[in-house]
């Protein structure tokens, strides 16, 4: 029979039954209570009509129920889409019309996720565990937008298992005495597997914040003894930023996990300076987990980097034509991993362009150094061609990031007459920091080559996100003025 990933969960359900396996403000759920209310929501989801290889859309936040349901579509054999409950109408629909659900499992549904599965059926330890017919696919993860509509990635099962198995291992080294912070959003890749399944697979304890805000985190983490802190970069900026800091308790934290979008080094620095706690870095995405990555054994660190192959993942950096390009050199990033999407729904042509020969083509430009450390230099799409040079923007958004009064950076290419395209920047400031655009614009022109600092700058109050911390960039206006 194919593998089941709730199957992997029995174990620490049984060995750790009385331990919380959940905690939030103001309850708990034990492995053993979670299991149980996984198994009678499997019962209210087949009476639905719900079937082994049906599609389930799961659109609950970070609540104990978004667990519950996840388990339980898993349990009856179902293939479990999470959603963003913060996604606006219009994009839900289009996601469900994508999607094609048996059910829908929402806010509407938690009261009957709520009732006690002791008085809706009986239950004895000695009870046998659900066995489904084979499984479908275990997920179908939805791409947050950046550039382009959503695409629904198809992940198997067993690609699940290797992912959290890497999760829980190398990049984390969690063990049962260990409580994770799940603030990530959980209908995300980096939440779910970092924050919650991971967790969950070695008998950890899941400490959910339903939203992010510096105080409550900070709260959270005194009261449940927080021990690693996995996060996207804006919420530790944030942290750093805000005056709950001065006062706050962090001692239990043994690490912070970065993810979804990329960590600067700077950050990372100065995080791990004013907190002692050091932040692991990586690179995944929805269709590959984290592929690549630092090691929570391993102190290495290197500014630019964002780590190496985690255990199982090969690498090739290739020019345009597929040839192999030399080590230190720039070339697009491909990815053979046994824990890739099997697919994208309904998209055969984009499935063809990115999976070639089992090697996943990432679109991230990177170079790969001697050692193995893994540098992005910028998006394949988003390189600016700027009359004939070539413009990654994470190079300016490097400098941009080291004047004192910018707190973020996003740098796009923008039509040009003459040249093809320009550099645009856009940053956020600091709290209480006041700069111009043109004093901006020439601290870059103090530090970049001629033709990679920005003709233009705006100064924004935020810059457009995704839930999961990305910057769409899509969104910025185009073309920019200096204002």
């Amino acid at each position: 029979m194919p593998p089941n990933f709730v199957h992997l969960l029995e174990a620490p359900s049984g060995r750790f039954s009385a331990k919380p396996a959940l905690v939030w403000d103001g309850g708990a759920l034990t492995f053993e209570e979670l299991d149980q209310r996984a198994d009678a929501f499997t019962d209210a989801l087949a009476a639905r009509g719900v079937k082994p290889g049906d599609r389930i859309a799961l659109a609950i936040g970070n609540h104990w129920a978004f667990a519950v349901g996840l388990l339980a579509g898993w349990k009856l054999g179902a293939t479990v889409a999470p959603l963003d409950p913060l996604l606006t109408a219009g994009e839900r629909r289009d996601i469900l019309a994508d999607l094609s659900p048996a059910l829908v499992v929402d806010e509407s549904h938690l009261r009957e996720l709520e009732r006690d599965p002791v008085e809706t059926r009986p239950r004895s330890r000695g009870r046998a565990r659900i066995r489904p017919a084979p499984p479908g696919p275990a997920l179908i993860l939805y791409t947050s937008g950046s550039t382009g509509r959503p695409k629904g990635a198809v992940l198997s099962h067993r690609a699940l298992e290797l992912a959290i198995e890497s999760w829980a291992g190398p990049v984390m080294a969690l063990t049962s005495g260990d409580v994770v912070l799940a603030t990530l959003p959980l209908s995300h890749s980096f939440g779910l597997n970092g924050a919650l399944l991971a967790p969950l697979l070695t008998g950890a304890t899941v400490a959910l914040v339903d939203r992010f805000a510096p105080d409550k985190v900070i709260e959270a983490i005194h009261r449940h003894r927080v021990t690693v802190f996995p996060g996207v970069a804006t919420m530790f900026r944030r942290i750093l930023d805000g005056a709950e800091l001065a006062a706050a308790d962090l001692s239990s934290v043994r690490i912070g996990v970065s993810g979804a979008a990329p960590c600067p080094w700077a950050l990372a620095h100065e995080w791990r300076v004013r907190t002692g706690i050091r932040i692991v870095r990586g690179y995944g995405m929805t269709e590959l987990f984290r592929p690549i990555s630092y090691q929570a054994a391993d102190p290495t660190e290197s500014p630019d980097a964002i780590g190496r192959p985690v255990p199982g993942v090969e690498i090739r950096t290739v020019d345009d034509a597929g040839r192999s390009v030399s080590t230190g050199e720039a070339g697009e990033l491909l990815i053979k991993s046994p824990m890739v999407m099997d697919s994208y729904v309904n998209a055969p042509e984009d499935t063809r362009e990115v999976l070639v020969e089992g090697w996943f083509h990432t679109g991230d430009l990177a170079t790969v150094s001697a050692d193995g450390l893994v540098t992005i230099v910028g998006r394949k799409r988003e390189r600016i061609l700027r009359g004939g040079y070539s413009v990654f923007p994470p190079e300016v958004e490097a400098v941009l990031l080291t004047h004192p009064a910018v707190a973020e950076a996003a740098v796009v290419g923008t039509p040009h007459p003459e040249l093809g395209e320009d550099v645009a920047a856009f940053v956020t400031l600091r709290p209480g920091a006041t700069t111009r655009p043109d004093e901006l614009i020439t601290y870059c022109k103090q530090r970049l080559a001629s033709f990679k600092y920005p003709r233009r700058l705006t100064v924004l109050d935020a810059l457009p996100r995704a839930t999961t911390g990305k910057i769409l960039k899509s969104r910025l206006a185009r073309p920019a003025t200096a204002e």
